[in-house]
């Protein structure tokens, strides 16, 4: 057997000289988790709030998981898509329980899912013989993805710049400002897409106001409503889906990271309609909703059904709260945003570096996005214990701030 290397130099090194220099990692290698806590090569212990950007979302080496892939692996990993298996339809039937939304296709990430609900989107009206809506209207602050297409419908520019010319026909829009969809959404418009809570540019959940113009736009015009889900869906917020404390009704949804539990397996949740509109070899893959990444959605699934959905209720009314007396107590925090185990805490971006170095030091991790905003996505398993060594552990390091 190949000996793996364990020190971070020797990890660095080989990584320099053979992959490709796209990431800015931590210096930190880990060997193993448990629950809530990575531990790394040395056997330091870290309390884990970010979970992989919200992808461990039964915490790490979970029992129920690992027992499940190791059962499958002997059984069957892989048969393509041009066979039936037991298993897709199985979770289709789950996430059409959850959603409201009856059809899925299965990917292998968020990003695939968003670029298959653009492309279902189009589909649905070249099928109605509408073949000038092709526009897609997006939201500033979006994040959808790096893939060519899904790039094209996020907002940052310095992600985009490097790229352009990128997909035309896609038009941005405040999210503050409800009023703009009037003009934005026309009859060349074929999809509005949106994350209830956008995560990756700073964790602003849509207001209610901005959410009911939405919801008129798309009733006005037939639009498409297209929810991005990907990181506040399946139970982060204490319910299964965002979208609906927004009284929303996406055609289609796209999910990914929380699905799998760690497993790479995304989808695409659509109406009987949208769903209507597509043909056989519209659109595939080779990976997607093989049985391995089926099987850990199942285990997912269960623990989202069985108990999971109320233990967020509670441990993210616990996390809301110890938060806000932070911010009560530490007048660096400017805002807080954020629902349930996604939570955003807004500070200069000086102070939001400095807090995500300190906490590391001292054992637990957290991530800076969009400049100034300190990030938490915990596992969704996170138990009230892990919760207060949390916020102890941030209100140590806010006292310990440079001023």
């Amino acid at each position: 057997m190949t000996q793996m290397p364990t020190q971070t130099q020797d990890v660095q090194a080989i990584e320099a000289e053979h992959l490709l220099q796209v990431y800015k990692r931590v210096p930190i290698v880990f060997d193993r988790g448990e629950g809530s806590y990575l531990f790394d090569t040395k056997n330091r212990r870290y309390l884990d709030l970010v979970s992989g950007l919200g992808v461990a979302s039964l915490g790490h080496a979970h029992p129920g998981l690992a027992s499940a892939l190791a059962e499958q692996a002997t059984k069957l990993v892989h048969t393509s898509n041009l066979y039936f298996h037991p298993l897709q339809g199985a979770v289709g039937r789950r996430l059409a329980a959850l959603s409201g939304l009856p059809r899925a296709f299965f990917c292998n990430s968020g990003t695939e899912a968003v670029e298959g609900c653009v492309k279902f989107a189009r589909r649905y009206w070249h099928t109605r013989g509408e073949t000038s809506r092709t526009r897609i209207v997006v939201l500033e602050r979006a994040f959808h993805g790096r893939t060519f297409g899904s790039l094209s419908m996020t907002w940052e520019p310095t992600y985009r710049a490097p790229f352009e010319p990128l997909l035309p026909g896609v038009t941005f829009i405040s999210p503050t400002n409800p009023a703009a969809l009037d003009s934005a959404i026309g009859s060349d418009v074929a999809a509005i897409l949106i994350e209830p809570i956008q995560g990756e540019g700073g964790v602003w959940p849509l207001s209610l106001d901005f959410a009911d113009a939405v919801t008129k736009a798309c009733d006005r015009t037939g639009t498409l409503l297209i929810a991005d889900e990907i990181q506040c869906g399946l139970g982060r917020t204490g319910t299964a889906f965002y979208s609906s404390r927004l009284n929303l009704r996406p055609d289609l949804m796209a999910l990914g990271k929380a699905l799998g539990a760690g497993m790479p397996v995304g989808a695409i949740l659509m109406s009987q309609e949208v769903a209507s509109a597509i043909s056989p070899g519209d659109h595939g893959t080779t990976y997607g909703g093989n049985l391995l990444a089926c099987r850990a959605a199942m285990v997912f699934l269960d623990a989202l059904e069985h108990g999971g959905l109320e233990r967020v209720k509670v441990s993210g009314s616990r996390l809301e709260m110890g938060l806000q007396d932070l911010a009560d107590r530490h007048p660096v925090i400017t805002s807080l945003r954020g629902a349930g185990l996604m939570q955003g805490i807004q500070m200069s971006n000086t102070a939001a570096i400095h807090t995500v170095e300190g906490a590391m030091e001292k054992g637990l991790l957290i991530n800076r996005t969009a400049g100034q905003v300190v990030r938490l996505l915990p596992p969704l398993t996170i138990s009230d214990i892990e919760i207060d060594e949390a916020l102890q552990i941030l209100d140590t390091v806010l006292n310990e701030l440079p001023t």
